[in-house]
């Protein structure tokens, strides 16, 4: 069976084959752009983490004695009944969802859906938002929606990657494997490593920058300032500056306020000047250059500038859109770019449509045909646990995550769900830190039981395919989610199977984007040429990047890159 491996945003594809003794072979996909046949060591041992032991495998629900086994229809009538009784009294903004970047799209849709356009309350976050929520304002500030501009194959194509912020050679190992090959076949490729420590990715760096922690913006600051006072001879691109891009004066002017001396930014970085000085050097003159970055550039206070000080180092010089060059960000779970798409942040709406845009919230409303729609946005992960410590957060429902060891700050988020009236939890583990809190446990199905899909770091959209028998009464997440809704009163939630569920999701992707009242503006993220899958199509579904269509052929035509052209989401069609 061809899959999708559940780790990190490489999203490899993984061919799983159940054995005669129960067991399950896996290897790596040979046909699948990612990782062409690749596997790292945790993707090759995910035959090892299938067996039941441990596994919740009934729903439970909490009485004076204890958690007890009971029926769906019961577990499932105590939330929605608790849910609606809590609503009543204190409105929609007292109940919340937090998800994880672990769902499938389809799970992802659905939850979204259920809170935004039927509760009526933004309070849906996920833990994707400690990741990944800095690239997507950084995106959506350079280019008006949350877009990675290139692909993996640009990695090949460069002749220099910097780093930022990123183990590579632990956290996104496969792609680690493409750039040792890089350097094998063409020594005089360069890697530069930005990072405070010294990892295992530095072994390979030509140049490591140990940065003081926090201190990237003036580092790419400084990169500014630097190819600017050059010009041309630095690879400042004027033409393209000044046909494709607006507020590059603004921002050279903050960049020359702190970062204008490149030892000034030697001494606040903390790093060698001549170090600094070559990094600088060997950016400006390279064309072909890949800055890809994750979560030591994305986790902190000022995570959002640094991505745009990163990007406007690409815009300056024109080195985005072509192959080979563009700033690169690196997902941390399998399917955070996934929740993004669907809007599964308290920010976002649908389709990266926005939640402070009347004509977005006209358009999901309209769409979805929900009697209400969220206007404003909810709470953020940390804000929602606060919320519930504070009693402000009512029922809080937690699917597919562990925020009592996942959040940075524990102590706060056990004395949260202590205090809280209900909690609720979908997992398919009986006993974690968190589920001890719980009120509800409602068992879910996990990788090689549920079907779906999930979108990787390079905007390619993979199945995640069944392969084993739902074990107990573990349901998918979504049909938990639809049931759960149809006992809350609400039409729209009577999908049959996953792939109802994906065809929404494309339909609305394209529905009035860029037509009048639809916002005006097209929105890339469009899967139409994705809409009306048959179930069969849908199953043998093959890897893709959006935006998709569909030539005249039938053929389905996706995208590796975006901005070749020189336009952008905002509506100048400028980046920013």
């Amino acid at each position: 069976m061809r899959t999708t491996c559940a780790y990190c945003g490489v999203g490899c594809g993984v061919k799983a084959t159940p054995l005669a003794d129960g067991g399950v072979a896996i290897a790596g996909d040979l046909e699948h752009a990612s990782n062409r046949g690749r596997l790292c060591v945790k993707g090759s041992a995910l035959g090892e983490t299938l067996g039941l032991d441990g596994r919740l495998l009934a729903p439970k629900v909490r009485d004076a004695d204890g958690m007890r086994e009971v029926s769906w229809d019961d577990a499932l009538d105590t939330v929605a009944g608790r849910w609606q009784a809590i609503i009543k009294e204190h409105g929609p903004d007292a109940v919340a969802f937090y998800v994880s970047g672990q769902l499938l799209t389809e799970d992802y849709y659905i939850a979204n859906k259920l809170m935004k356009g039927y509760v009526g309350s933004a309070n849906i976050d996920t833990n994707s938002r400690l990741c990944m929520s800095s690239a997507v304002a950084g995106h959506k500030r350079a280019f008006g929606e949350d877009l990675v501009p290139g692909c993996y194959d640009d990695l090949e194509q460069a002749d220099m990657v910097v780093l930022v912020g990123s183990n590579t050679a632990w956290c996104h190992p496969i792609l680690f494997q493409r750039i040792v090959k890089i350097k094998e076949v063409r020594p005089q490729f360069k890697l530069v490593v930005i990072d405070p420590r010294r990892t295992a990715t530095c072994e390979l760096a030509d140049l490591h920058l140990p940065v003081k922690p926090g201190t990237d913006v003036w580092l790419f600051n400084g990169l500014l300032c630097y190819m600017a006072r050059s010009g041309v001879t630095a690879g400042v691109d004027s033409a393209f500056v000044s046909g494709h891009t607006a507020g590059l004066d603004e921002a050279l002017a903050v960049a020359h306020a702190d970062c204008g001396d490149p030892a000034e930014v030697a001494r606040i970085c903390r790093v060698d000047l001549k170090d600094l000085l070559d990094f600088y050097a060997s950016f400006a003159a390279t064309t072909k250059v890949i800055t890809a970055f994750s979560q030591g550039v994305n986790q902190s206070s000022a995570g959002t500038d640094k991505v745009n000080a990163i990007i406007n180092c690409h815009l300056i010089g024109g080195r985005i859109g072509q192959p080979g060059m563009g700033p690169l960000s690196l997902t941390g779970q399998p399917n955070a770019m996934g929740g993004r798409e669907v809007g599964g942040l308290a920010n976002m709406l649908a389709a990266h449509m926005d939640l402070d845009n009347p004509l977005h919230r006209d358009t999901v409303q309209g769409f979805w045909n929900s009697p209400r729609i969220a206007s404003r946005p909810g709470l953020k992960a940390v804000e929602l646990f606060e919320a519930i410590e504070a009693g402000r957060v009512k029922a809080v429902w937690i699917i597919g995550t562990n925020p009592v060891v996942s959040m940075p700050n524990a102590g706060q988020i056990q004395r949260a769900l202590e205090r809280c009236e209900l909690v609720v939890v979908s997992d398919i583990v009986e006993q974690t830190d968190t589920n001890a809190y719980a009120d509800v446990l409602l068992p879910a199905l996990g990788w090689g039981e549920k079907d779906g899909t999930v979108t990787n770091s390079e905007r390619r959209i993979s199945r995640q395919r069944a392969f084993l028998p739902a074990p107990g009464e573990a349901r998918a997440d979504w049909d938990i989610l639809c049931q759960f809704a149809q006992r809350m009163g609400y039409a729209g939630f009577d999908f049959g199977a996953a792939h109802e569920i994906f065809d929404e999701h494309a339909r609305l992707s394209a529905h009035r984007n860029g037509q009048p009242g639809g916002g005006d503006t097209p929105r890339v993220f469009n899967l139409s040429g994705l809409k009306g899958l048959s179930p069969h199509e849908y199953d043998e579904l093959e890897p893709v990047q959006w935006p998709v269509r569909r030539l005249a052929s039938g053929r389905v035509e996706g995208t590796p890159r975006l901005f070749g052209d020189g336009r952008y989401a905002h509506a100048d069609g400028r980046a920013h």
